[in-house]
């Protein structure tokens, strides 16, 4: 018997448990959940976490900025305003901060996400 057969079930989820745990989980919770999880990790591209420069990544916080506006342009009449706000709050402070990072600022209108949002002014 090979000792990867003798794993238990409960330390190993197979795809049969995945799924039945993300079939309880409303919609708007793993929305909000993704979009938060974009969120962080474009702030961490910005370099705007403790360790500052050393992850900073111009290009992939554009695309988590690009990505994270398609999905609450998207989203929002499905997640109500309790949650879109703070998440549209939050995606303009990324934009904002991805302006001020960038040696060459785009031209307004033409920023990550802002064909979703309108040009964003600080």
């Amino acid at each position: 018997m090979d000792m990867s057969d003798a794993t238990p079930r409960s330390e190993s989820p197979g795809f049969d448990d995945m799924t039945r745990d993300i079939a309880e989980v409303p919609a708007v919770e793993v929305i909000v959940t993704v979009a938060v999880n974009l969120m962080s990790a474009a702030a961490v591209k910005l370099g705007l976490t403790e360790d500052g420069d050393q992850h900073k990544d111009l290009d992939e916080a554009r695309k988590l900025v690009q990505a994270l506006a398609g999905l609450l342009d998207a989203s929002t009449t499905e997640i109500s305003t309790f949650h879109a706000s703070p998440l549209r709050d939050g995606l303009k402070s990324l934009q904002l901060a991805f302006r001020e990072a960038s040696l060459v600022p785009d031209e307004p209108g033409k920023g990550p996400g802002e064909k979703y949002t309108g040009p964003v002014y600080g």
